[in-house]
């Protein structure tokens, strides 16, 4: 994935030491301002690859969407993609050619779908979870069937390692950000913010256990949350509880966990570290 003129002498420069053509995909700026080969460069570019097409295989043309999930950014999405166009024929037009151009991302995909083009470089799709709330709004007003087609592929869930009671006026956890109105029954669940559960979500966060919602309280510790069980009946060490995902008739989505912790989707599933153990089902 070549993004500018350093990164394309590289390439050459690699494919002369394997001796064999280097595989590319040519990044061409369009409006984004991050990655991406600029129009300043692009003459450069087309220089470079034409003198090394024996060291050169050019896989395709991309290029990636400044925020295709809200409508504000639809005139800067629509110019973006017309200065795509543009740039892929300079390129043809300079006897550079590929089979492949990409640019729609998961938002792209659907809220643009005359820019699938030959391929899509979906994300967040994948685990079954919108980009934001305004794609699948988008999505759904164009059809009769008002219902969410996605399927999420993800769950995280602990349980409950220990029940204790607290006493009317004990403060709970860290410090004094949490003081009982009441006797309270509370449970201790081994998750923190080493798990990616962020203290953000102190005196705020909510989980599932038997079904019911039940509250943060107190600060969010390195590898344990205590949340509020009082008025929930019948829980027990070893109980599961759902940090993220489906119990009984109730949800805590991805989408709601990030809007609790202030984050996106993208956010939130890409920082769940690797020491949470999964399990593929």
């Amino acid at each position: 994935y070549v993004s500018s003129i350093l990164l394309l002498n590289k390439a050459i420069k690699s494919a002369g030491s394997c001796k064999k053509k280097a595989i590319v995909h040519i990044d061409l700026e369009t409006g984004m301002n991050r990655t991406g080969i600029g129009n300043n460069d692009l003459k450069k570019a087309v220089h470079l690859i034409n003198s090394n097409r024996d060291k050169l295989s050019i896989a395709g043309f991309a290029s990636h969407f400044a925020g295709a999930e809200t409508i504000a950014n639809h005139t800067r999405i629509v110019r973006q993609f017309s200065v795509f166009k543009r740039r892929v024929k300079y390129l043809n037009d300079n006897g550079i050619e590929s089979s492949l151009k990409h640019i729609a991302s998961s938002a792209a995909t659907i809220n643009y779908p005359e820019t699938r083009l030959d391929l899509v470089r979906v994300g967040v799709l994948i685990y079954g979870y919108w980009p934001t709330k305004e794609t699948f709004i988008h999505y759904v007003h164009r059809r009769k069937d008002k219902s969410d087609p996605l399927k999420r592929t993800l769950k995280w869930y602990s349980e409950v390692s220990a029940i204790k009671e607290v006493l009317e006026g004990g403060f709970i956890g860290y410090g004094m950000s949490f003081q009982a109105e009441y006797k309270m029954r509370i449970m201790i669940i081994p998750v923190g913010y080493s798990n990616g559960y962020s203290r953000l979500l102190s005196n705020n966060g909510r989980v599932l256990v038997n079904g019911h919602n039940a509250q943060v309280i107190g600060s969010v510790n390195m590898n344990m949350i205590l949340c509020d069980i009082t008025h929930i009946p019948n829980v027990k060490v070893g109980d599961e509880v759902v940090l993220i995902g489906s119990q009984g008739e109730n949800e805590i989505s991805v989408s709601s966990f990030a809007e609790m912790n202030n984050s996106l989707n993208y956010e939130i599933l890409a920082r769940l570290p690797q020491n949470i153990h999964r399990r593929i089902v």
